[in-house]
């Protein structure tokens, strides 16, 4: 009889790319299971790995488990081995990517088990309520609405109908008349019928595989109808499978509300969110009904890739394109890319859309790893609306706005519509200087200016987040002749305000969708229909359906035609193409006013007269003559320190270290380089970087770089970390 293994391999939540020995109970927790450690003087959940009965150290100092928190492995062996390849692509340290694919509290250490949690019970009609005649409720409308939408839904979750405007009162209200129960299952759930498809959604909807895997590029022009593609092929895979489950990630929590939404009135309450906007209960119990397989269709952000599925039949990324889908700190990973990991363990095919593909995304199709399949035609009678360039040069004299683009304003609205005004740019204004001596004011912690903010008025680094109040003098020469440079969307707001007093102005960035269902509110409004102007950043260029907007005014997008960083002129053509997207989405045709300086610039040009797929693949032919991604493969090692001479101290020895490693394939290595913001919080940053044209060949010499290094001994101020495929060069 085989004895058991003595130990056990535990990951922890600590930075350190190694697993840790403690001595194994009777009977032993299986791999994937958590338990409770002392590391260090701390106690910490920790994931099991594995038992061994191999060890390095004096077994007489290795711990006993303090606790064995799950009697089942809590990650089931397909979704440990994913992390697990994971962690190795990315050369994380397991522990911390473990911490990526749970909830707060699983996390922490708390049961996995359902929590009471009020938003997430379902209500249906009792038979009173069903028999209900139209009118009886007249004196009270809200009342009335909820138990019209039930009649149609048949049943719907708590935090489905508070999203929507019912409050508990109405809910109690009724419940009292006896009017609706609170339902056990969602069987009785009625959802919208499918909207007909074209015969370009049809071609894509019957060329994907649901029996194997596959990655399929849904490469469709804005407004096409990628969104009921996405749910025909859901459906298709729930009919075939009872118990099956789809995962569809969305580049941004902004998105998340109005694609519950759409998601939910086709599939009813089976639908649940994963997301950081959750409270900590709701993400626990919807991570568990994943699990389980009660729900049905998952919608989440990038870290909604971990999340364990009982019978995963189809996985989609929507807006395949969107940075968004990169971590930037601690765990780097991309949750694009591990789609098509994860897609491919299960057997299952991957749905990518977009209306601007990544040039990652279109090598792969023009290499066929990836079925290209394409919606030319907009789901409405109105085509694409061509964009006008205007110049800017008269822009100053109103707050960054031309008179062409104030004159199309007055004559949309006039007409009953809304417009859209684009500026990627937060604040009143980016700069405030002086106009005596030119000083401007910088963040004192980074290399970079500070915003001038009106609502609250202050100074504000969007950078490191340091704020201050406005000088009333110049810090340079004393002088009280201060002015503020350049717009931002406040700014925008206000002269806009003040120009069409008689329309409303809603802006939508970040400063004013801070407070929760702030987002929602605002959308809210917009889809009342009347005569309205929004201005806002890159938050609405995606994926958001505005069928009254007729006009789009897109600003200062120059910078991207001279950016430092290569993936600059990409993500340009992306937004521009994104956001004129919102403009004629219904039955009015749309028009397309884009202010710039450099109109005549090559690239701009090509993207205006030939579209978005031309100015692609001049990218990629520009690409494969510098070997720069996606024909060539890409790390960077980066070290911050708050002495510049540390920081550059670790990437020299690691560029020496590297220089000693064989390898049969040629690496290049650049650097080291000051990061394109060189300071930032105090902090002085530099990158070395790594390139080849074998992913494998970089990722193993990577990896016997990063071991060496680990050796190393570097001072506790300074910190390093690797980035695979990294997505920001700064």
């Amino acid at each position: 009889m085989m004895t058991a293994a003595p130990y056990l391999l535990v990951a922890l939540p600590v930075p350190l790319r190694r697993l840790f020995h403690y001595l194994a109970p009777t009977p032993a927790p299986a791999p994937g299971s958590r338990v409770r450690v002392t590391f260090a003087g701390r106690a910490l959940a920790g994931i099991v790995i594995a038992s061994t009965d191999q060890c390095d150290f004096d077994a007489n100092k290795i711990k006993p488990i303090d606790t064995i928190i799950d009697s089942q492995p809590l990650l089931p062996e397909p979704l440990l081995a994913f992390i697990r390849w994971a962690a190795d692509y990315y050369h994380a340290p397991l522990g911390e990517a473990l911490q990526a694919a749970l909830p707060a509290a699983l996390r922490q250490g708390s049961a996995a088990e359902l929590k009471n949690d009020p938003s997430s019970q379902l209500w249906e009609l009792t038979e009173e309520g069903q028999g209900l005649p139209s009118g009886a409720l007249k004196r009270s409308r809200r009342q009335a609405e909820l138990i019209e939408k039930l009649q149609q839904t048949g049943v719907c979750r708590w935090s489905e109908l508070k999203a929507e405007g019912y409050s508990r009162e109405a809910l109690r209200a009724l419940g009292d008349k006896k009017l609706i129960r609170p339902a056990r299952e969602a069987t009785s759930f009625r959802g919208e019928p499918p909207l007909t498809l074209n015969s370009e959604q049809q071609c894509a909807l019957d060329a994907i595989g649901l029996d194997s895997f596959g990655i399929y590029l849904l490469d469709g022009t804005t407004g096409s109808g990628k969104t009921e593609v996405y749910l025909q092929g859901i459906a298709r895979a729930l009919a075939n499978d009872p118990q099956a489950q789809a995962l569809v990630l969305v580049p941004e929590i902004g998105l998340t509300p109005q694609t519950l939404a759409r998601f939910r009135r086709r599939f009813g309450p089976s639908v649940c969110a994963v997301h950081s906007a959750l409270n900590d209960t709701e993400r626990l119990n919807n991570w568990l009904r994943a699990s389980s397989g009660e729900a049905r269709v998952i919608i989440g952000t990038r870290s909604a890739i971990f999340t364990p599925l009982a019978n995963p039949a189809l996985i989609i990324v929507d807006e395949e394109h969107d940075g968004s889908f990169k971590q930037q700190d601690g765990f780097r990973y991309s949750a694009r890319d591990l789609a098509a990991v994860r897609a491919q363990k299960l057997n299952i095919p991957l749905l990518l859309g977009t209306a601007t593909p990544s040039l990652e995304a279109l090598h792969n199709a023009r290499t066929g790893r990836y079925q290209h399949l394409r919606l030319t035609q907009r789901a409405t009678a109105n085509p694409t609306a061509p964009i006008e360039v205007i110049d800017s040069q008269s822009a100053k004299e109103h707050q960054g706005l031309t008179p062409e683009a104030l004159n199309a304003i007055e004559q949309h609205i006039g007409a009953g519509n809304q417009a859209l005004v684009f500026l990627n740019r937060r604040g009143f204004a980016p700069v405030l200087q002086c106009r005596d001596c030119g000083h401007q004011l910088n963040c004192p912690h980074c290399d970079a200016k500070l915003t001038l903010h009106r609502n609250p008025y202050h100074l504000h680094c969007h950078h490191c987040d340091f704020q201050r109040p406005p000088a009333k003098r110049c810090e340079s020469c004393q002088s009280p002749r201060l002015e503020p440079l350049g717009a931002g969307t406040e700014r925008s707001e206000e002269y806009l305000s003040q120009t069409f007093s008689d329309t409303p102005v809603i802006r939508i960035d970040r400063d004013s969708t801070r407070n929760k269902g702030s987002l929602d509110a605002l959308i809210d409004k917009v889809h009342e229909g009347e005569p309205c102007i929004l201005v806002g950043t890159q938050m609405l260029a995606k994926g958001h359906h505005f069928p009254k907007v007729t006009l789009v005014v897109i600003l200062d997008i120059d910078s991207g035609l001279f950016s430092a960083d290569f993936r600059g002129p990409e993500r340009m053509g992306q937004l521009i193409t994104q956001v004129a997207g919102r403009a004629g989405r219904a039955d009015q045709p749309g028009q397309v006013l884009l202010q710039s300086q450099h109109g005549d610039h090559p690239l701009l040009q090509l993207l205006l007269n030939q579209g978005y797929g031309q100015f692609a693949q001049a990218l990629l032919d520009e690409r494969e003559l510098t070997l720069m991604p996606p024909l060539a493969f890409l790390a960077l090692l980066r070290a911050d320190a708050p002495n510049p001479g540390a920081a550059m101290a670790v990437l020299q020895t690691a560029r020496e270290l590297a220089e000693t490693l064989p390898s049969e394939h040629q690496i290049q290595i650049l650097g080291p380089l000051p990061a394109l913001m060189e300071k930032r919080g105090q902090r002085f940053r530099y990158l070395l970087q790594f390139k080849a044209l074998s992913r494998r060949g970089l990722s193993v010499y990577l990896g016997q770089l990063i071991g060496l290094l680990d050796q190393q001994k570097i001072t506790r101020d300074t910190r390093w970390a690797i980035d695979i495929d990294p997505q920001e060069m700064s």
